[in-house]
């Protein structure tokens, strides 16, 4: 990759890492599910306007949005609501990673080699080890809900390499279409009308004006912006040599979240992100010469990790 690309990449990883705060921001003033339906209306209204859909069976789409679009975001956000820190969310959620492996081996008998084995069992030793602190020091359903968002994306990966599409970002715009109702129908029966109506009410307030440009980052900056970088890269190189990218993004939200918020993470817990983002790496960072091998098979097959 050029330094311009690899700039380029940085630069979505600390996109992506911010937007963990720009959702704390979001949560202080909207319910977390009814903030799941807004979010993906802002995005699929002006798709079905203007965006020509991809060129992929429509089962893969919309299991693309159950599983990326509602589990994902619907567990985090709820995590978040009951206290799961931003930083450690935005390390928890790479198990979509090992996950997304292992449902590869589960369900598409994909060959799961020697080094992403190990990668993955790396990987959820240190998921492990901040999941028996949370559970000694703090409470664990939030952690455990982190980690559901993390399956539902792996669900969206899955979903993405079956519909092997050479359009990603026409995929992650049309996938926007399908959480909205489903959002809003829980968010409805979960959360009630009074409480969605009391977080309206409260939008010219200093919380709900910073509550709506998180929004707004997250909408336009997080999934427009970074994803299409992502996207156009991802389609120009390699997914060996773009997707360990993505591992900056827990180090961009921990740190962040330490500048800004003052959380602060305990020693097991650091341990565990070092053995997170290793596996990760290791399960995920083909070498060099079966990447170029597989650029041209890879590159459209590969989910665009929006945030």
């Amino acid at each position: 990759m050029p330094a311009r690309h690899r700039l380029l990449a940085l630069l979505v990883a600390a996109l992506w890492g911010v937007n963990f705060l720009a959702i704390d921001a979001s949560l202080a003033q909207f319910p977390p599910l009814f903030l799941v339906a807004v979010r993906f209306t802002l995005l699929a209204v002006p798709t079905l306007l203007f965006v020509r859909p991809p060129r992929v069976p429509w089962r893969w789409v919309i299991g693309y949005g159950l599983g990326f679009g509602v589990a994902q975001f619907a567990f985090l956000y709820l995590a978040m609501t009951l206290g799961m820190p931003p930083g450690l969310a935005s390390l928890v959620l790479q198990a979509s990673a090992p996950f997304t492996v292992l449902l590869g081996v589960l369900l598409t008998r994909e060959q799961l080699g020697l080094r992403a084995g190990l990668g993955v069992t790396v990987a959820v030793g240190g998921l492990a080890v901040v999941g028996l602190h949370r559970a000694e020091n703090a409470a664990l359903l939030p952690f455990l809900l982190t980690l559901l968002g993390a399956l539902g994306w792996a669900v969206g990966n899955l979903c993405t390499r079956q519909a092997r599409t050479s359009e990603p970002l026409r995929l992650v715009l049309w996938m926007s279409v399908v959480p909205p109702l489903p959002a809003l129908v829980l968010s409805l029966l979960l959360e009630g009308p009074g409480r969605i109506t009391a977080s309206l009410d409260g939008i010219g307030s200093a919380t709900g004006v910073l509550a709506l440009l998180g929004l707004a980052y997250t909408v336009v900056i997080a999934t427009l912006l970074a994803s299409g970088i992502w996207s156009w890269l991802m389609s120009r190189h390699p997914a060996g040599s773009v997707a360990p990218f993505s591992m900056l993004v827990p180090v961009v939200g921990m740190t962040a979240a330490a500048m800004v918020l003052g959380e602060r993470a305990a020693p097991a817990e650091l341990l565990g992100a070092v053995l997170v983002v290793g596996g990760v790496v290791a399960a995920t960072w083909a070498p060099r010469r079966r990447a170029l091998r597989g650029a041209r098979r890879d590159a459209p097959r590969e989910s665009s990790p929006a945030r």
